[in-house]
Parts: C-alpha cells; structure tokens; sequence
C-alpha cells in the first residue's frame, strides 16, 4: 500500500474553560486516528459538537494540536519551519468554509481573491497569465461563462455560486487534499445536488482528494469513498462507506443510520432505545462516551475508554460490544493500524 496523503496520529485538542480558579479542560477531539489516501473522499459525520469541524482546522493548521501529530505526504506537520514551508502546505491543503455569504469579501471581485491567492501560493504563475488561471479554475467549478463571472461581486451571485468560488479558490492552489467544512449544510436542498457533483469532479477530473465534514449521510453516501462516525470528540467508527452504513457496528452510528432509515441495514440500536443527552465533553472520564445512551452498554462500556480495533478488513470501529461479536475479546485487543 503507498502511504497515506494525509495522516492524524493520536490527534487530540483541548480547550481551557473557567476562570483561573475553576479552570477545567474541554476535549474537543481525543486521539484521533485516520488518514486519507490520493484521489479519495472521506467524510466525517456526527451531530453538532462531535469535533468534525476543530478536526477540520487542525488539519487547516488554524488550531495547534494539544498532542499527536499530523503527518503530511510522509513529514511531520510539526517540522515546517519557514513561511514557504507553510505557505506550501496551506496550498496543498486548503480550506472551504461552511459560509459562503461570510467566506468571500464582498469589497472585492470574485478574481480578487482567486489573483492574490496565485500571487501568494503559485509564484510559477507570471501575473499576466493570473486573469487566465482565475477563468481556469471557475470553468472547472462549473462557472461559465467564467469571464462574466470573474468581474462580479459576491452579493451579485446566488449561495450555490459563492460556494463554487470557495472551491475555485482552493483549486487555483493545485491543491492535494480540500477541507470542505459543511459546505453545502447552509444551501437550498434543489442546488446542493450541483455542488456534490463539484466535489466528484474534482476528485475524478482534478486528482484531488477532499476531506467532507458533514452531518448528512445521505450526501455523504451519494459522494464518499469512506466514512468515519465521530462522537463527543472520538471516531467511533471508520470504513469504506457502503459497509459503514449497510452493516454499522457501533451503535452510535446504528442510531444515524435509524435517523436516516436504510432498508439493507440490521440495526441493533433504534432512536427510540438511545435516550438521554449527549455526553459532557469537559473533564470526561475513562469509558465510552456513548455508553450512558447505548442500550447495549456494558459495565466495562463506563470504567474503560475503546480502543478503535480493526474488526473486518478496513473496518475499525471503538465499541466492547461489537469487539466482543467479532471475537475480539478484551485479551486480544489489538489497535487499528492508521494507513486504512
């Protein structure tokens, strides 16, 4: 197998609340393990709260790790040391918000931001070429005629066209992988079908792979290669998606696959049994942070935190329930590897 694109190894970020006297730690997200591979989507669901977004700016490099490691085509993150450096890595691995009202300045034209992000990260590009990649990069978003768009202002375009040139923006990098962070949650049901095409697109057209964070699985499904399930700051759950959803294992992601009903999946786990609120994420204690709303929980499920254990061929999952049905006991526990 060739080596991951993009890697997080025990990728864990807390956040001090209170006051200097009451001072306590908020566990956004908790050893995380996943890595994602060339020309691949991933996407990471969960409710709100769950760390999909701080995960994001993470990766982003807006948030410094707590502890563990991002390691990028085979480089720790923690070694860039030059602003070249960063600057490369911001170019390979950019970001688009989940706003697109808010993401562009609306002092500007739509080639204002694409023409300075060139002049920032692609110095190979002379500046009288910089209108022409600016047409490149829009005609591929499925903006055309891009010379009509180029010269508009963001409030002169729809939501759905603002997002696109969030996308633009980012491919005028030539980046290697796209943090998509809720992109289409704030966009009209009938226009969010163009902007998953998008996401496709570049990855079959462009080669590039995206990281897709979202609380939808039905568009996850519609445009993922895998799918990891994050819950109160963990990956509960990680594999190609079609297994992930046909046959969930953990029963947090059994009750989103029950929100969402599929007639080819057994679940154990309805909405109606997983009752109580979502689990505090301040100060948390050793055991599974599902375990209070899991109706298949186990003493162990509250005294001894999961590890997340390959349990079928691509398939890992943090769960002593479902270890214990794959046979794997707690005497053979043995951690998932990260390069799936």
């Amino acid at each position: 197998m060739t080596a991951p694109l993009l890697e997080a190894r025990g990728l864990t970020r807390v956040f001090r609340v209170g006051g200097l006297r009451n001072r306590h730690q908020l566990h956004a997200v908790d050893e995380a393990d996943f890595a994602i591979n060339a020309g691949e989507i991933v996407a990471l669901v969960g409710e709100s709260g769950s760390g999909k977004s701080t995960i994001a700016r993470l990766l982003a490099r807006v948030y410094p790790p707590s502890r563990g490691e991002i390691m990028f085509d085979g480089r720790p993150l923690s070694g860039l040391r030059t602003r070249a450096e960063v600057l490369s890595y911001r170019a390979a691995v950019p970001m688009v918000f989940q706003d697109p009202f808010s993401s562009l300045n609306p002092a500007y034209t739509v080639a204002h931001g694409i023409v300075r992000g060139l002049k920032l990260h692609r110095p190979d590009v002379a500046a009288k070429d910089r209108q022409d990649e600016a047409e490149r990069v829009l005609t591929a978003v499925g903006l055309s005629p891009a010379s009509q768009v180029v010269g508009r202002y963001p409030y002169e375009l729809s939501g759905g066209q603002r997002q696109r040139i969030g996308f633009a923006q980012a491919l005028a990098y030539r980046p290697q992988v796209i943090l998509a962070d809720e992109p289409v949650s704030m966009l009209d049901i009938s226009i969010r079908i163009g902007l998953l095409n998008v996401m496709t697109s570049l990855r079959d057209e462009q080669g590039v792979s995206l990281l897709y964070i979202t609380h939808d699985i039905a568009s996850a499904r519609y445009v993922a290669d895998r799918m990891m399930v994050m819950y109160a700051g963990r990956i509960v759950e990680s594999g190609p998606v079609e297994d992930v959803l046909g046959a969930p294992r953990h029963p947090y992601t059994q009750l989103l696959v029950a929100a969402v009903p599929d007639p080819r999946a057994e679940l154990a786990v309805t909405a109606e049994m997983a009752k109580g609120e979502p689990p505090k994420v301040i100060d948390p204690k050793p055991g599974c942070r599902f375990a209070d709303r899991c109706p298949l929980a186990r003493d162990v499920c509250r005294t001894t935190t999961p590890p997340l254990l390959e349990l079928a061929p691509g398939i890992e999952v943090a769960c002593h329930v479902a270890a214990e049905e794959a046979g794997r006991g707690a005497d053979s526990m043995i951690p998932a590897g990260r390069n799936s």
